[in-house]
C-alpha cells in the first residue's frame, strides 16, 4: 500500500484531515507532513487578532499521521483484501507542547511504534516546524477496528 493509497483510507475528509504527504513508513514508524493554512477554519476565534493553530489541532494532526496512517499500513493486508474501511478510537494521549503554530505553517510528524497487538497502536509521536524546532511531543495511543 503506497502513501496515497495510505491517505484514501483515512476515515477523515476536509475541513478535518491534517495529512498533506506521508514521506517514510514501514512496521516501526511513519513520518509525514501537513501545512496549515490560513484559512482554517479554527484560526477565525483563535486568537483575536493573533492566529495560532490550537493545542487539540495539533495533537489530531499527530494522531493522524503517526497513529492512524501507521495503523492503516500495518492493517493493509485486511483493508485491501476485504475492502473495508478503518475505523478509529483515540485511547489516550500525553503531549507537551513548546512553540506556537502559525498559519500557513508546514510541520512533519514523527511517529515511532511502541507497540501494536490486539489492535491496539501506541506511538511516541513528535512535531517539528520547518526550522526544525520541537513543537510539540508526546504518546499518542488508539483502537483500530475494520
Amino acid at each position: 500500500m503506497n502513501q496515497k493509497q495510505i491517505i484514501k483510507n483515512l476515515p477523515y475528509q476536509k475541513p478535518f484531515l491534517f495529512v498533506d504527504e506521508i514521506t517514510e513508513i514501514s512496521e516501526n514508524g511513519v513520518t509525514g507532513n501537513y501545512t496549515f493554512k490560513e484559512n482554517e477554519f479554527f484560526y477565525e476565534g483563535h486568537f483575536k487578532d493573533n492566529p495560532i493553530t490550537p493545542g487539540v489541532i495539533l495533537t489530531e494532526t499527530m494522531a493522524q499521521i503517526g497513529v492512524v496512517c501507521l495503523g492503516i499500513y500495518l492493517l493493509k493486508d485486511a483493508i485491501l483484501s476485504e475492502g473495508k474501511t478503518t475505523k478509529i478510537a483515540l485511547t489516550s494521549n500525553n503531549i507537551d507542547f513548546y512553540l506556537p503554530v502559525n498559519p500557513n505553517e508546514k510541520v512533519t510528524v514523527v511517529s515511532e511504534r511502541v507497540y501494536f497487538r490486539f489492535n491496539k497502536l501506541k506511538c511516541n509521536v513528535k512535531m517539528i516546524n520547518s526550522k526544525n524546532e520541537l513543537v510539540c511531543r508526546g504518546t499518542i495511543a488508539g483502537m483500530l477496528v475494520i
